[in-house]
């Protein structure tokens, strides 16, 4: 590729969810773009996050189904796992997805894309490898990373992020994760199902973001299963002595394992763009954007996905793509609101959330709510199956405003969508009462849930009086 300077409407840096959303919607509205990325094209998501783990995720779930069929009256099973098959399913995947997210593909669209390291020479340029690209807008969308305690020892042994688990092709004999947050817990139910022995630990408590009284309930389901999970599990001394790893806690205990997985969270990546040259501010390990993804210091500058410093989801990435180009392209001040933003743990049972937790209710609303729970094992499809286990949890105000729903249960993230609808809509928990739903299914807890929050009203010593009186009674 030539030297030169390129010019284009758009820049973007970084080709993963976010980057290649707005290159292809961009490209297709006809603006010129630019997209630089100095690795694998997909990003974080097809690489290294969401395809594959959730192709792990699958096979695991294949081997504890052969394990669990008894009450069925079907023969349990102990699977064979080789973990080496299990390991090229889960590439399969990603190479089946990999040409939509191709370099190949882009440049079909019309973007013209740069492989190389891009930095900011200053606040209307970009240099990527010896290419100058000057752009009307650019936008960063270059991910995130790994956040990597500061535990002592740490840095002097071999562990895996999950940028690098799924280059391991030998099952873990005994896996040690360090964070019980939807990752941690995901590979920990993953790795035990395929036959290791794991040990998850977190410095304060497992799925910290969940509503206590959901996430007990998937924790508990992991521990039956065998996933061994601390919480107040603070690491003082980590080592690695003949290829087994020791963990020191702070109360006395030591815990070995034969592999080591770091699993504490993730941080905004926008280091070596020389950010300054470009006027764009950063503080707390983040850009500072306002709420139309613009940087605030430099508002030729978007940042779009994890690297804005919000939710890191992927689902996320795609929402920042429509704000940014409608406010680079169209000139719309559309901004971000992230009431309605669904997380979903992939674990099984799954756990859904989607806006406000009860603790935000009391904070909030303060005594101006009601907490409506139904339980699956009063869901008739549930019981069919054999899996009661879970619950709906909604959040409503008194009149029966919706402002938070948490689902724990088979197919948890599937259900979550209309209450992501209903909070983004501002919706009362009425329209539940008001479809259909197909029997017998998992989404009928909705509806249930829904005609909860009526009963107290509905049979009331009023209703029945009227009823009474209109049936001619006394």
């Amino acid at each position: 590729m030539l030297n030169g300077t390129w010019h284009a409407d758009l820049c973007i840096i970084g080709g993963g969810s976010a980057g290649l959303s707005i290159a292809a919607g961009a490209a297709q509205l006809g603006a010129s773009v630019v997209l630089v990325e100095q690795d694998k094209m997909g990003g974080d998501c097809l690489n290294t996050g969401c395809i594959p783990s959730k192709a792990l995720l699958a096979a695991a779930k294949q081997a504890q189904t052969l394990r669990t069929g008894a009450k069925f009256g079907i023969s349990n099973v102990e699977p064979t796992i080789n973990f080496a098959a299990v390991m090229a399913h889960v590439n399969q995947v990603i190479s089946q997805i990999a040409p939509h997210d191709s370099q190949e593909r882009f440049e079909s669209l019309g973007v013209k894309v740069i492989r190389g390291h891009a930095k900011f020479l200053d606040h209307k340029t970009v240099d990527a490898d010896g290419i100058r690209v000057q752009a009307k807008r650019f936008v960063i969308a270059t991910g995130s990373r790994p956040v990597i305690p500061q535990i002592m020892g740490l840095s002097e042994v071999p562990y895996f992020t999950n940028e690098t688990i799924f280059e391991n092709h030998e099952l873990p004999e005994h896996l040690l994760i360090i964070g019980a947050g939807p990752i941690g817990m995901e590979l920990s139910q993953a790795f035990r199902r395929l036959g290791s022995k794991v040990t998850v630990l977190d410095s304060s408590n497992p799925l910290k973001k969940e509503d206590p009284e959901v996430s007990k309930i998937l924790i508990e389901a992991l521990e039956a299963e065998g996933v061994e999970v601390l919480s107040d599990a603070k690491i003082s001394f980590i080592s690695r002595k003949n290829e087994t790893f020791s963990l020191e806690l702070q109360d006395g205990r030591i815990l070995h394992g034969s592999h080591l997985l770091v699993a504490a969270g993730r941080q905004p990546s926008f280091e070596n763009l020389e950010l300054e040259q470009a006027q764009v501010a950063t503080a707390n390990g983040a850009i500072l954007v306002d709420k139309r993804l613009r940087s605030k210091t430099n508002k030729r500058v978007f940042v779009a996905g994890d690297a804005s410093g919000g939710p890191q989801y992927t689902h996320v990435a795609g929402y920042h793509a429509g704000v940014v180009i409608k406010n680079a392209l169209f000139r719309l001040p559309s901004e971000t609101n992230y009431e309605a933003v669904p997380r979903i743990t992939y674990t099984d049972p799954e756990l859904a959330h989607v806006g406000m937790a009860e603790s935000q209710a009391k904070e909030f609303l303060k005594k101006n709510f009601r907490i409506l729970k139904v339980g699956f094992c009063d869901n008739d499809r549930a019981v069919a199956e054999g899996r009661t286990e879970g619950i709906l949890k909604v959040i409503t105000n008194s009149t029966g405003r919706i402002y938070g729903a948490s689902i724990v249960g088979q197919n948890a993230g599937e259900l979550i969508l209309p209450w992501s609808q209903a909070i983004e809509k501002k919706q009362n928990i009425k329209i539940f009462t008001q479809v259909i739903a197909a029997y017998p299914t998992r989404s009928e807890i909705s509806k249930r849930a829904a005609n909860e929050f009526f009963k107290p009203k509905l049979y009331s010593p009023k209703i029945q009086w009227i009823v009474r009186m209109l049936l001619g009674k006394k």
